[in-house]
């Protein structure tokens, strides 16, 4: 059966080994989020835009129903180096996924979809009032779980070309990295700020902003159902466009139409209907 349909790399490694695994062959494959900040985020994107699927327990893979797509439930920090590598169609994940990954030449950005923003920001504990800027952490201990951006960062204050020759010590920890400065491993954290609750509860306070992130709807550049990508990126582009406005019924005078038609002109144009009733 494999070699009859040959199944993508990723499919054949390790845990996403499965016996009941669907034929994709002949499907763009859209991967998305299978957990974390923006799971259910996607979730009901892909409800709003019309992709009907049914995702059985355990299973990392869904057939939809109604178009030739199989979704597939990845990590997200996975998603921009599948998609980069063309095992992946189509795919949604965060900015700072992108850079983080060094894929933002080879792989094509539709469209930002205007959720799941926050903050990859150097922190640093409040009760060091020594450390006012990122440049004070120059040559110090910083841990974070994105090494390739913070490296780049302290790259840029410390004047260096290479980011791999830089003084500043750029520890990799995932998990709990606000936890590193209290528990004495760092004198600073790079990590993702969207309220900023988590942070301040560490007794931590931001001192630089490496990149403001959000989701975004990605492809490789030599995508294999570029229509149906289209297609794709239409139905999220009206969506996002829809949740611009709302729709606005109300009664009013004829003479004073014109006035209410500057107040509000409608998206294209205003709807305008009489009522059975003079001058209304």
């Amino acid at each position: 059966l494999l070699a009859k349909h040959p199944l993508p790399n990723w499919i054949m490694a390790g845990s996403y080994i499965n016996t009941s695994l669907p034929d994709v062959s002949d499907r763009m494959l859209f991967a998305v989020p299978k957990k974390g900040r923006l799971y259910d985020q996607c979730l009901g994107l892909l409800n709003n835009i019309g992709i009907e699927f049914n995702r059985k327990p355990r299973h990392d893979i869904a057939l939809v129903s109604n178009l030739p797509i199989a979704l597939v439930f990845l990590p997200a920090a996975d998603i921009a180096t599948y998609v980069a590598k063309g095992n992946i169609d189509i795919g949604i994940t965060g900015l700072d996924i992108i850079r983080e990954s060094q894929t933002e030449n080879d792989v094509a950005e539709l469209m930002r979809l205007g959720f799941g923003k926050c903050k990859l920001q150097i922190q640093t504990p409040v009760a060091n009032g020594q450390v006012r800027s990122a440049g004070d952490l120059v040559g110090k201990r910083i841990v974070t779980s994105f090494i390739n951006l913070t490296r780049q960062r302290f790259a840029e204050l410390e004047g260096v070309d290479d980011p791999s020759k830089i003084k500043t010590q750029v520890r990799f920890v995932s998990g709990s990295v606000e936890a590193a400065c209290g528990l004495g491993l760092a004198d600073g954290i790079v990590d993702l700020v969207e309220s900023g609750d988590t942070m301040r509860a560490a007794g931590l306070h931001a001192i630089d902003t490496i990149v403001d992130t959000e989701s975004v709807l990605i492809t490789n550049k030599h995508a294999r159902f570029p229509k149906l990508a289209e297609t794709i990126r239409q139905r999220v582009e009206g969506i996002l466009t829809a949740r611009q406005y709302v729709l606005c019924q109300y009664n009013i005078r004829r003479d004073a139409l014109e006035c209410a038609c500057k107040i509000a002109p409608g998206r294209q144009a205003p709807t305008v209907t009489s009522l059975e009733q003079d001058g209304w």
